[in-house]
C-alpha cells in the first residue's frame, strides 16, 4: 500500500478543519446550554465558558488555515479581549440578575451576595438600617414577572 507524502499545506488544512469542528461544538454546547439549564447563573456559565474555548478553537484553526504570521496577532488579540470581557460581562449580568431578583433560591447553596445588597438601598448607598446577617433578597411588590 502506498501512502501519498503529506505537505505541509495539507497537514495545516487538516489539522485547521479538526479545530474549526471542535470549535463549532463548543460553541453548539454553549448555545444549547442557554436553552437548557434552568437560571440565570447557571446559563450565564453554559454561554461563557464554552464559548471562550470555543472561540480559541476557531481563531486557532483561522491561523493554521492562512499559513500567514501577519495574522497570528490579530487573532491573539481577538482572543485577549474575549478573555478580558467576557468575565466582566457576566459578572455584571449576574448581578443585575441577582438584584432584580431573577435567580432561583432553591439551587443556591450559600448566598454571599445577601449580605452586602443587604447593607445598600436600591441606588447603591449605604442603607440606614443595614443588618450584618446573612438575608435573602426580598420580593419586590411591583415587580410583575412570573405573576399572570
Amino acid at each position: 500500500m502506498n501512502v501519498p507524502d503529506l505537505d505541509w499545506i495539507q497537514i495545516s488544512d487538516g489539522i485547521a478543519a479538526v479545530l474549526l469542528v471542535l470549535g463549532a461544538l463548543m460553541s453548539t454546547v454553549a448555545g444549547i446550554g442557554l436553552f437548557r439549564f434552568p437560571d440565570q447563573l447557571s446559563r450565564m456559565h453554559a454561554g461563557t465558558k464554552p464559548q471562550v474555548l470555543g472561540l480559541l478553537l476557531v481563531l486557532m484553526a483561522l491561523a493554521f488555515a492562512w499559513r500567514a504570521w501577519v495574522w497570528v496577532p490579530v487573532l491573539v488579540l481577538a482572543w485577549v479581549l474575549q478573555m478580558l470581557t467576557a468575565p466582566v460581562s457576566a459578572h455584571l449580568v449576574g448581578r443585575a440578575g441577582y438584584r432584580t431578583k431573577h435567580l432561583k433560591p432553591e439551587f443556591h447553596y450559600v448566598d454571599e451576595l445577601a449580605d452586602v445588597v443587604a447593607r445598600q438601598d436600591d441606588a447603591g448607598k449605604p442603607a440606614a438600617t443595614a443588618h450584618d446577617q446573612r438575608t435573602v433578597p426580598k420580593d419586590d411588590p411591583t415587580d410583575q414577572q412570573g405573576r399572570d
